[in-house]
């Protein structure tokens, strides 16, 4: 299939419609606009500074921010000068901070929105060079050399001889946010994320309806929102709106409105819990079984959330149940569960366009993969979206194929419509006591089909049952009694469903809920089992005298 790169499909939009608005950014209550032409000429002045600075073609660029405009002006203006771009989690840590800088041999970094920049300013040193984005909060960054983006874009011209990347050329290194151990560096080729941009573009089917609008805030370190939003900005274009932050999301969705929406299964849960909120389980079914008035109940929640104008919905990064889809679905949002991993650049698997008979499934792969499973139930994959090595390690490399297929780590089964279902990580089971091995995901999607759980993690190894450690939703009742009666009732439902060693001894209601910020969390919102596992243990009663205990 042909493919066109990243920067080559920017620069085409760039010429035949310079003065159309590309990226919109909130500050401070006031909205920025860049056109094409504006995005394309600080690029090139930010490669010709990169230049000046003594970076060469190759040299490894990191890029640590929230979303936000100057993002994507990065990234180009690293294309521009022929280098390779290296984002870090905006939320990440000193230690991996400092690992990702030492491993690439970074060069230079782009600093730009975060909330805390002392584990940033804890590992640099005079040696990396910084170029801190202008924004008022990035006023609080002291690097040992830091360079003033506004004062580098001044004191420079456009670059005129840009590079024109090979589609085998490598266009970034994604660190994988790891559960475990130290991340890997994931090498990703301009043909890996164009074939997954045109594959995405072909499945969703937003390649022909007209101008598309998308709100960028999933973490743009992370391969979904790199692919999927960054990557079909520059396939189609879209029109990318950015949020100032938390407590202005919902305004800054509703100034956007989207016509494509992508989330993670957490976030789907939370804004459940804000509709349930605003309008209690009971009243909204009554609702939504009138048939006019229904409609208008439905319609009127999308234009609350900003999301009326919405065409396609997504949902991946994680496992999400399929209660919660149904649920969306009685609102009108159909939302399209997607599977992809940092090695298959982004999206490979997805039931778009939506079909209600395939929830619950991932649906079939995208044109530019293969897909298949092994003789242990492993999803196997292959194709030109599909990574070739990590950074520097050529020992899980070699690990990681099988006559050129790549291992996913996923177990999964094909439905008899050749769909794909994910059972869960083949890492992630683990044996109890007893010597019988339990798969945590199933399980897991159970507890959470249930409005009133808004995270969920099952333990149990070397156990002589597994316990479910639950944190509990805005929707759970606020008297402990009812709470007890509650989860008493669907710890029966959800042990009524599993084999008799899957079946959960009781529930540890947790007190905090786990995020990035406690490192219960990964940056993507994906559960580090490990250390949550570790975390309670401690606090776990030796001999349980209730099924539902409170931490």
């Amino acid at each position: 299939m042909a493919y066109q790169s990243s920067l080559h499909r920017f620069l085409q939009h760039a010429q035949q419609q310079p003065n159309k608005t590309f990226l919109n950014q909130p500050v401070a209550g006031n909205w920025q606009q860049y056109s094409f032409n504006d995005v394309e000429q600080q690029a090139r002045k930010m490669a010709a500074a990169m230049q000046s600075q003594g970076l060469a073609a190759g040299d490894r660029v990191g890029i640590i921010s929230k979303n936000c405009a100057h993002w994507f002006i990065a990234d180009l203006a690293i294309m521009m000068a022929g280098m390779v771009s290296v984002p870090i989690y905006a939320t990440a840590g000193e230690k991996t901070i400092g690992y990702v800088i030492d491993h690439s041999d970074m060069k230079a970094l782009f600093v730009g929105r975060l909330d805390d920049y002392q584990p940033l300013e804890n590992v640099l040193s005079a040696e990396l060079v910084t170029i801190s984005m202008p924004y008022p909060d990035v006023s609080g960054f002291s690097g040992p050399n830091n360079q003033v983006w506004d004062e580098l874009i001044r004191a420079n011209e456009p670059l005129q001889d840009i590079a024109s990347p090979e589609l085998t050329d490598t266009m970034t290194i994604c660190y994988t946010s790891g559960t475990t151990g130290n991340p890997k560096g994931v090498v990703i080729t301009f043909k890996n994320i164009a074939s997954a941009a045109q594959g995405a573009v072909d499945i969703i089917g937003i390649g022909n309806a007209g101008p598309q609008r998308v709100v960028s805030y999933l973490p743009l370190a992370h391969i979904t929102e790199r692919g999927l939003i960054e990557g079909i900005a520059y396939e189609l274009p879209l029109e990318v709106f950015f949020i100032d932050n938390l407590d202005t999301f919902i305004d800054d969705v509703q100034h956007a409105r989207p016509t494509f929406f992508l989330s993670v299964p957490r976030l789907w849960v939370k804004f459940q819990a804000q509709i349930l909120k605003a309008m209690p389980q009971k009243k909204l079914s009554l609702l939504l079984s009138l048939p006019i008035l229904g409609n208008i109940v439905a319609k009127k929640i999308r234009t609350k959330l900003g999301l009326d104008q919405v065409q396609v919905f997504g949902c991946g990064s994680a496992p999400v149940s399929e209660e919660l889809l149904r649920w969306y679905q009685k609102l009108g949002m159909n939302i399209g569960e997607g599977w992809g991993m940092t090695e298959t650049s982004g999206l490979s698997c997805g039931n778009l366009p939506f079909d209600e008979n395939r929830i619950g499934t991932i649906g079939k792969a995208l044109p530019c993969v293969e897909m298949k499973l092994s003789e242990a139930q492993e999803i196997m994959i292959r194709g030109d979206a599909v990574f070739e090595d990590y950074y520097l390690d050529p020992e899980n490399t070699e690990q990681a194929f099988t006559d050129g297929w790549f291992h996913t780590g996923d177990k999964g089964e094909l439905t008899a419509d050749g769909d794909f279902k994910i059972i869960g990580r083949i890492k992630e089971q683990f044996k109890t006591a007893k010597g019988k091995y339990v798969v945590p995901v199933p399980i897991e999607r159970l507890l959470l089909s249930n409005s009133a759980l808004e995270q969920a993690c099952v333990i149990g190894s070397g156990m002589k049952q597994p316990i479910g450690l639950v944190v509990l939703s805005e929707n759970a009742p606020q008297a402990q009694a009812e709470q007890t009666a509650l989860l008493e009732q669907l710890l029966s439902e959800v042990n009524g469903q599993l084999e008799s060693h899957q079946r959960l001894d009781y529930l540890l209601v947790c007190q905090h809920s786990w995020k990035p910020e406690n490192e219960l969390l990964t940056p993507t919102l994906k559960l580090k089992r490990n250390e949550i596992e570790q975390y309670y243990l401690e606090k776990l009663p030796e001999t349980p005298q209730q099924k539902i205990i409170f931490e």
